[in-house]
């Protein structure tokens, strides 16, 4: 487990990445699903990890969105436990627990950073939360964490359909940075997005680059301070792996 002189460390590490970065240089933070896969990308050399929800979810058997909060934070637990570089764990939308304890089992993994989207569960499907509200709950999530937690909130406008999703982007990711948000994920943000985003909002930004499309530097150059990769990794991974299964039968 990450001591505390280690956690301020790490998490003063992670903070410091997104810092400075000149625009064909962003961070890459690849996703790992298991102990495994983080070990592959540590030894790669990169200089920290963000685990994926649904990349998480398909290791332990679940659905997207389905696994439970004790699973969730168990696999985190098990992530961080196996390499030495800071782990930030996309939580989803914190599980329904109070800002406070989330923060505490979280920190319990030993992870320094965490996702948190603004999409809610409903009877019709998932649906964006009331970006005030949402502003207010992050800021709860802040005051509990203090400075022990790189809070990066996903904005989900892109991949909601709502009307104008750059504008409504920019609306919600002022209100989380004041609310304090290290970072902002316009998660489904085109790569023509990117400087309207860039010019109109203050601090990090992170995208999600799906496979075939821009290349990294493309991305940075564009705008993006941070990249990720949601589930990718894992499913290429995955295809990888049925290759070869297909060729032992």
């Amino acid at each position: 487990m990450v001591n505390q002189t280690d956690r301020g460390h790490q998490v003063d590490a992670l903070r410091a990445l997104h810092q400075g970065r000149s625009p064909g240089d962003p961070l890459v933070l690849p996703g790992p699903w298991d102990a495994a896969s983080a070990r592959v990308f540590e030894e790669a050399g990169f200089p920290a990890l963000a685990t994926p929800s649904a990349g998480v979810a398909a290791s332990l058997g679940y659905a997207d969105g389905e696994t439970p909060a004790e699973e969730m934070f168990a696999a985190v637990t098990r992530i961080v436990r196996a390499v030495s570089v800071p782990v930030s764990a996309d939580i989803e939308g914190g599980y329904g627990i109070a800002p406070k304890e989330l923060v505490e089992r979280l920190l319990e993994t030993g992870a320094v950073g965490c996702n948190l989207e603004d999409s809610a569960p409903g009877a019709g499907g998932a649906a964006l939360e009331d970006p005030r509200r949402q502003a207010d709950w992050l800021a709860e999530v802040r005051a509990a964490a203090g400075d022990r937690i790189v809070l990066n909130a996903r904005i989900d406008t892109f991949i909601r359909g709502v009307d104008d999703p750059v504008a409504k982007a920019v609306e919600r990711a002022r209100l989380y940075v004041a609310a304090g948000a290290d970072c902002v994920y316009p998660i489904g943000a085109p790569i023509d997005a990117l400087p309207r985003l860039r010019a109109e909002i203050e601090g990090p930004i992170n995208v999600g680059a799906p496979p075939g499309g821009p290349s990294l530097r493309e991305w940075g150059e564009a705008g993006a301070t941070r990249i990720t990769f949601g589930p990718g990794l894992q499913r290429r991974t995955a295809a990888a792996l049925r290759e070869i299964a297909d060729g032992l039968r």
